[in-house]
């Protein structure tokens, strides 16, 4: 395997884990927020490790997904 081969970005995979701070950042959100989520059940989907928390990359998407509003009250259904 050449230097080029070790360096070169990987394409996105639907199953790669990201550990609290990197969904948080995928997500755009404080880590606190997302804690503060997953305390209450309202957050993405996660797996536990032990005691460590990761979530996949379709699981963040799909909660992103369905936070969809098209005013304060009023949640954008997801079209089927």
């Amino acid at each position: 395997m050449s230097d080029a081969d070790k360096t070169a970005p990987q394409a996105a995979n639907d199953n790669d884990l990201f550990n609290v701070v990197e969904a948080a950042n995928f997500l755009r959100l404080k880590r606190s927020t997302l804690d503060h989520y997953r305390c209450e059940g309202r957050g993405p989907i996660y797996r536990k490790h032990g005691a460590r928390v990761f979530y996949t990359r379709a699981s963040l998407t799909a909660w992103s997904e369905r936070q969809m509003f098209s005013s304060t009250s009023t949640r954008v259904e997801k079209k089927k």
